[in-house]
């Protein structure tokens, strides 16, 4: 019941993966948390997911993470009276508010709020990029653009704004609805989408309450500039390059990819890379060479996960596709160059007893005999901590809090164990033993490390560590 691997496995469930069998049987292919696209599917349909998911759970005995991915506000332009018109290089457009529909000169962009935000020599991009305008003029009802890449532009194709910040809330009505259905029926991560700016998450937080942690989506270029301060108020981060590749230049998002990664594992924040991973398997039972490379990089980088979105939901082979990944996770990170990669980006980070704890179980980990370390923790700081050490060790990640065990499936490295709460760190100590042999990763001649926080179910007490055995009657006479 354990992953040989360290990198997670993020499956987003649509039509080809809607049954309790087919949700299993991407668990079993290596599927560690799995996402609800809010964008598609009723209520009840993602209810009916999130129900599946629960009896997987329980019929697994492994804990299982969900995040809802809320859609965001769509910009779109309105409708043509011919459904779609040809503009060329050169010729004149406008957007306006008029609900008539549009022609090969004119269309509605029912967003007044735009309007406000631009100015003369704002690029406007359509249908993903396809089409770009540049304003020329603009008012409080209209835009009159120049085309500078032509193309066929139809009903309610998306725009984006990649050169200013929009007064937009992060949050539609439909997204505020969705976040808290999201939030009643149990999922464990919120993803916000087309974040641009801390107030963003921070809005999202007060809705949630506490009931799910809120992953922000870097997706806009001014996410990507205020990136510092929405990391601070998030508690993981998505680098999501579809529209991120529409608003920036194609080739700055690898850089980008980087920096963000780098940035939320110095965090401590879980990282997930996503979006055309392996994009070919919609249709191919097999990747291509260049998808895989793409997640092997991620792995590489040291992301905590990497994310299936099409593959899993809509295409022809779901389960193909993450045992793919999966095969890939392990391969790479069985390389000799993956591990020397991954301690050179090693940042370490001692300001706290927590980050002296960790970075020390780690290095007596990595130089001794130890099998695994075992960290209690409650709200799963502690094992966020042990993770961004990026150890060569397996970690445990033990806690009585159902919500942490899940959340938690989301972090790199981190095998969820929930176990009864503890009074004293000797009992600690023996629940680590026992969950290091019952799940494979020690025998009763072995060593582990354990670290936690005195006193017990507190959190941010981390400043405990031990070097224990995995016999139970060796701790227990240690202790007398």
């Amino acid at each position: 019941m354990r992953r040989h691997r360290k990198i997670k496995i993020v499956a987003t469930l649509g039509p080809a993966s809607s049954d309790k069998a087919t949700i299993r049987a991407l668990w079993e292919a290596g599927a560690d948390v799995f996402r609800l696209n809010m964008s598609h599917g009723t209520h009840e349909t993602i209810a009916a997911l999130h129900g599946h998911i629960r009896d997987v759970e329980a019929e697994i005995g492994r804990p299982i993470a969900i995040l809802a991915d809320l859609q965001g506000p769509k910009l779109r332009v309105g409708v043509f009276a011919n459904t779609a018109v040809d503009l060329e290089e050169g010729q004149a457009f406008r957007l306006d508010l008029s609900a008539e529909p549009g022609d090969g000169t004119r269309v509605q962009l029912p967003h007044p709020e735009i309007f406000a935000a631009l100015e003369a020599g704002t690029t406007l991009l359509v249908n993903d990029g396809k089409i770009r305008l540049r304003v020329e003029a603009c008012g409080a009802d209209f835009a009159d653009c120049t085309v500078t890449v032509g193309g066929t532009i139809s009903n309610r194709k998306g725009v984006n704004v990649p050169d200013v910040v929009l007064p937009l809330a992060a949050l539609s009505e439909k997204d505020r609805r969705d976040l808290e259905f999201a939030c009643r029926l149990g999922v464990d991560w919120l993803a916000l989408s087309f974040v641009q700016r801390p107030e963003d998450v921070l809005e999202a937080r007060e809705l949630a309450q506490g009931r799910a942690a809120i992953l922000s989506k870097i997706e806009k270029p001014a996410a990507v500039k205020a990136y510092d301060s929405i990391l601070a108020v998030s508690d993981g981060i998505m680098v999501a390059r579809g529209d991120l590749g529409v608003e920036c230049p194609v080739q700055a998002v690898p850089p980008v990819q980087k920096r963000l990664v780098r940035g939320a594992r110095a965090a401590a924040k879980p990282v997930i890379v996503a979006t055309q991973m392996l994009e070919s398997m919609i249709e191919s039972p097999m990747p291509t060479r260049a998808e895989v490379s793409d997640v092997a990089t991620a792995i590489y980088e040291g992301a905590d996960a990497v994310m299936l979105s099409a593959e899993s939901a809509a295409g022809q082979y779901p389960v193909e596709a993450v045992r793919t990944m999966n095969n890939v996770a392990i391969e790479v990170e069985g390389d000799p160059t993956y591990r020397e990669i991954i301690e050179a980006s090693r940042k370490v980070q001692r300001r706290t007893v927590a980050d002296g704890i960790v970075s020390a179980a780690r290095e007596i980990a990595e130089t001794t005999e130890i099998r695994a370390i075992c960290c209690f923790t409650q709200s799963g700081t502690t094992a966020a901590l042990v993770a961004r050490e990026r150890p060569r060790v397996p970690i445990l990640a033990l806690t009585p809090l159902t919500r942490t065990a899940r959340q938690l499936c989301l972090t790199w490295g981190a095998h969820c164990v929930i176990v009864d709460p503890q009074e004293r760190f000797k009992g600690a100590v023996l629940a680590a033993a026992k969950a290091a042999r019952d799940d494979g990763f020690a025998a009763t001649s072995d060593q582990i490390v354990v670290t936690a926080g005195v006193p017990f179910n507190v959190q941010g007490t981390t400043n405990i560590l031990r070097v224990a055995p995995c016999d139970e009657r060796l701790i227990t006479r240690s202790e007398a």
